[in-house]
């Protein structure tokens, strides 16, 4: 069972080591796998997930939200704060964490007001939310601080080429909500919840260390060392939740991509593919392998980051498997609805593929203008 939880839990992981090891029989190892790794993205991406978990465990978060939403005394307006704090959560702690901390405060308030018939809609919008949100910030996706890394974009420049996508999503998003919500009145139940305010202080100063060292203002080998030895006393626990599948999935597929790179037919292949279209290319491959794995690998035969960097993140929505972070909603939304599994995915379906033409339509009109 403990086996089959880890399989279960880790799939993606354990699909990358295979991948890895089946083309390292082509590639045999040597001293050029070193070369493989972006430890700057590793790093990084590990120091940002060990915070957030510390600021999940004093419910930091869900005390913000709670916050937000309970200024607002409707239906529609509810929903609407749940998807904007989901989208904006995003940009800044990644969006599989925005699901993790945003999606149980979904089903609290539509359970405790009594509004379950908008739980399917209010999950998908949150999962469109935090797939999209996190495309204007470097660290919003695991995938995005890897390319911003990998071709050292500019700050500027990379917030540039995500803007126009990003205000078309807020726009999708918010006539979604407008159309398909109902404005009736609300009410939430209230709880205990209170924040332990020294704890906060240093975890939000940990995190502003995270976010420095992603945007090159500290080297990344500062908060190696003093994000985790202050972890250790204040919250040992945030260490051991942190992503560890996802980081390994990493570098597995740096591994993959790199002996992939290597491989002279497939290096032509993907090489002239790309050439065709980048933009196509890349979107079409989220839908099969996922955005993360189709950074990493399109990124060895291509440096139109430009395209690519569009088409891993518009390809987040589409199918249940184009974002990993969509089974982190199908996975808690089955937890409440255990019967309504097929409803769901009709819905999600439907959704995500209206969004996945508008947006990939949307970015082929930005680059004729």
């Amino acid at each position: 069972m403990t086996l089959k939880l880890f399989l279960k839990k880790n799939a993606i992981a354990v699909i990358a080591f295979f991948a890895a090891l089946i083309t390292s029989i082509f590639v045999p190892i040597d001293r050029q796998y070193l070369d493989y790794f972006d430890y700057k993205t590793l790093s990084c991406l590990f120091c940002v997930l060990a915070v957030v978990c510390a600021l999940k465990n004093i419910k930091f978060f869900y005390i913000l939200a709670k916050k937000i939403v309970r200024l607002f005394k409707n239906t529609r307006a509810c929903i609407l704060a749940l998807v904007y704090v989901t989208f904006i959560g995003s940009m800044l702690i990644a969006n599989d964490m925005a699901l993790l901390t945003f999606l149980p405060l979904g089903y609290f308030v539509l359970s405790s007001s009594n509004k379950k018939q908008y739980m399917a809609f209010t999950f998908i919008m949150q999962n469109i939310a935090a797939n999209l949100g996190g495309m204007l910030t470097p660290f919003g996706n695991p995938q995005n601080l890897y390319l911003y890394s990998y071709f050292k974009i500019p700050n500027l420049e990379f917030m540039k080429i995500m803007a126009l996508p990003f205000l078309f999503a807020i726009l999708l998003i918010t006539l979604c909500c407008l159309i398909f919500v109902k404005k009736e009145n609300i009410e939430i139940e209230d709880d205990d919840v209170k924040l332990n305010k020294k704890k906060t202080l240093l975890y939000l100063v940990l995190f502003a260390i995270s976010i420095l060292i992603v945007f090159r203002g500290i080297p990344y080998v500062v908060g190696l060392i003093v994000i985790p030895l202050v972890l250790l006393i204040a919250d040992r626990k945030a260490l051991k939740q942190v992503d560890y599948g996802l980081l390994l999935t990493f570098v597995f597929f740096f591994i993959f991509s790199g002996n992939m790179a290597r491989i002279e037919a497939v290096r032509a292949f993907f090489s002239k593919l790309l050439q065709w279209n980048t933009l196509l290319i890349s979107i079409l491959s989220c839908q099969v392998i996922s955005n993360v794995p189709s950074a990493i690998l399109l990124s060895q035969f291509t440096n139109n980051y430009v395209d690519l960097l569009l088409g891993v993140n518009i390809g987040g929505v589409g199918t249940i498997i184009s974002s990993l972070a969509s089974l982190i909603t199908l996975k808690e939304y089955l937890r409440h609805n255990p019967e309504k599994s097929m409803y769901y995915m009709g819905r999600f379906s439907i959704f995500n593929l209206l969004f996945l033409v508008a947006l990939t339509a949307f970015a082929f009109l930005i680059k004729l203008i």
